[in-house]
């Protein structure tokens, strides 16, 4: 199927008088469905509408917002794959110098906050078009939130962006909800009934808005959460619990002037047969032509060969917005479909005989955690993993073991990988290793990603993982099984550093961790307030809205640094920060030349203290 129209001339050559839906996005045009935008204009124009992509508009006029024409419908925005406040800025608000989901990489053809500024200049070019957002950033912003950047509670995006609706949530349903809603010639002001979005609406006082929304919630005000922490961590409690398909109840939240935010609950989740039809509509798989002379968009290139195979993720560690998006139900896409993908890739024309993964979320999550969530939705009061496994919990991995079989005996293929990380305490609780031995023998090439995030209990507690007993038994298990199959293959573990909850203890209980474990991890990330999650509400107002304790918090600049460079105190630039820590927390022991020292004594020409033999060469992830 060929690209959707980009330009007037390409609207014109369709024979349309206009397009029904323009939709404008961050993200360069790529027509595969890891794309928001690809996936959301696939899905309506199955349905018969004519959509046409304006990506990456100069935002400076509103010249570029007019050159599709106007839409019959409604403009669709969205600011990309990735929020355009992450995209340009480190944790330590540096600004980025490259942008993967831009061609060739170069940085700044999106704007800051660019729902916004989307939003706002669609409204300058044609006042009368409806205006609907979407996406990570719309459905992450959607009631009041913590802004790390500006560091204060800005309100409702909806409100900022002036737009008409928002939806919230992977958008496949809703949107064709709308669109038909619209085409009925049903006004967007009028839209009020679709699961997954939220409106503004105008109303004397509460008890007249609860008279027509008599099952809501009413969460504390706007002006309640920008003065207090702890009114801040009810309401995202609220929203926390009401974030099922199924159990989810309405949600208001209050404004000056009679203004109220409502978010309906959430949307039904996709059945397999819908997941299955989203997938296997007619995507190019490539990124847009015109990029050719640029060379591309980087960020097509790890997944131009890679497999959805479910959504959703009940691991719901504190720190990922993923679960406030997706929802804690992992649905599923059946082995037909992603055998039949996996087949159509082999035909392509540049296919070398990889397929780069096959998963989602969390990779070896194939379905909902247990049958109660379809019928009773997930559980307000417990999770699936943490802390400990709950007792219904069903672990299985035969089916996802005999789709990668299947894949991997397809003609043309060398090897299926799986590259989205597996969910390992998820693994260690299956009835034997069957399934880590197979990924050591058939799916991995050297190395295995694996999410411990941690080590020190206290830091693990506040972001909801399992303890450090069930990594290292994975760990010991995984290299016992490469052992026993005569391979040398490595796990590469990623680290948070400055999690809410973690102390210069903690980080020096991890930094000599992974001294004595061998292993000095090339990356570490450093806790990044984004909205939408447990971990930043923590962040914003140093509480733990679940419970509302007290929770410890590293915010200043100094401490993120020192956090980080505990993790690589191997490094010489990190010296004078590691020993500092070191004799400030009275932990001098870790300093001399004994192995179980981080540092020495003094620092010296061509400093280092892991020895030869472990150190990190870069060629290769050390043995944990």
């Amino acid at each position: 199927m060929p690209f959707l129209p980009t330009t007037s001339a390409e609207i014109e050559d369709l024979g349309w008088d206009q397009p029904d839906f323009i939709i404008i996005t961050g993200d360069a045009y790529v027509d595969h469905p890891s794309f928001g935008h690809a996936i959301i204009s696939r899905v309506l124009e199955v349905y018969g509408y004519k959509v046409a992509i304006l990506a990456q508009p100069d935002w400076k006029s509103i010249d570029d917002f007019k050159k599709l024409g106007k839409p019959r419908l409604a403009f669709l925005i969205n600011s990309g794959n990735v929020d355009s406040m992450v995209n340009h800025y480190s944790v330590f608000k540096k600004r980025r110098k490259q942008d993967q989901y831009s061609p060739g990489g170069i940085a700044g053809k999106r704007p800051d906050r660019a729902v916004i500024i989307y939003s706002n200049r669609a409204r300058e070019a044609y006042k009368d078009v409806p205006i609907i957002i979407g996406g990570l950033e719309a459905s992450l912003r959607r009631f009041a939130h913590y802004d790390y950047w500006d560091n204060k509670i800005r309100r409702s995006i909806l409100l900022d962006a002036k737009a008409d609706l928002l939806i919230y949530g992977m958008g496949e349903k809703a949107v064709v909800e709308i669109a038909d809603a619209l085409n009925a010639g049903i006004a967007v002001k009028d839209i009020h009934w679709i699961r997954g979005t939220v409106y503004k609406r105008i109303s004397e006082t509460d008890d007249e808005l609860m008279q027509s929304e008599p099952d809501a919630f009413i969460l504390p005000s706007f002006a309640d959460v920008q003065s207090s922490p702890a009114a801040y961590s009810g309401s995202f409690k609220k929203q926390y619990m009401n974030n099922d398909f199924i159990r989810g109840r309405q949600l208001v939240e209050p404004y000056e002037n009679k203004v109220y935010i409502v978010q309906n609950p959430p949307m039904e989740m996709l059945t397999t047969e819908e997941l299955d039809q989203v997938y296997e509509l007619a995507y190019e798989g490539n990124d847009h032509p015109s990029y050719a002379a640029l060379g591309g968009v980087p960020a097509i290139e790890e997944v131009r060969f890679s497999i959805t195979a479910n959504r959703g993720c009940f691991g719901n560690c504190a720190f990922c917005a993923l679960t406030y998006h997706q929802g804690r139900t992992v649905q599923g896409r059946s082995k037909e479909s992603l055998v039949a993908e996996a087949g159509r890739l082999t035909k392509r024309a540049d296919f070398k005989g990889y397929i780069h993964d096959v998963g989602g979320p969390t990779a070896n999550f194939r379905k909902p955690s247990c049958k109660r969530q379809l019928i009773e939705g997930t559980c307000a009061d417990r999770d699936c993993l943490y802390p400990k496994p709950c007792p219904s919990l069903e672990v299985d991995h035969e089916d996802y073991l005999d789709i990668l079989r299947t894949i991997r005996s397809l003609p043309n293929i060398k090897k299926v990988f799986v590259r989205s990380g597996i969910r390992y305490d998820y693994a260690m609780y299956d009835k034997d290793s069957s399934f880590i031995k197979e990924i050591c023998e058939h799916h991995i090439s050297g190395t295995l990603k694996i999410a411990p995030e941690h080590i020190s209990s206290r830091v693990l507690s506040r972001m909801r993982k399992p303890s450090k007993s069930i990594f290292k038994k994975f760990s010991d298990r995984y290299h016992e099984i490469n052992r026993d199959l005569g391979l040398k293959q490595y796990l590469i573990p990623y680290f948070i550093s400055s999690h809410p909850g973690s102390t210069m203890e903690d980080a020096i209980e991890l930094a000599v961790f992974l001294k004595q474990s061998g292993f000095i991890p090339d990356q570490v990330q450093d806790f990044y307030p984004t909205p939408g999650t447990l971990a930043t509400c923590m962040y914003y107002t140093g509480l733990d809205p679940l419970t509302m304790e007290k929770v410890y918090i590293p915010n200043s600049s100094e401490e993120k640094k020192a956090q980080r460079a505990m993790l690589h105190f191997n490094k010489p630039e990190n010296y004078d920060i590691v020993k500092s820590v070191l004799i400030k927390a009275g932990r001098q022991d870790l300093i001399g030349f004994d192995q179980n020292a981080l540092i020495r004594p003094e620092r010296r020409k061509g400093y280092g203290t892991t020895p030869k033999a472990t150190r990190d060469t870069g060629k290769r992830p050390r043995r944990v």
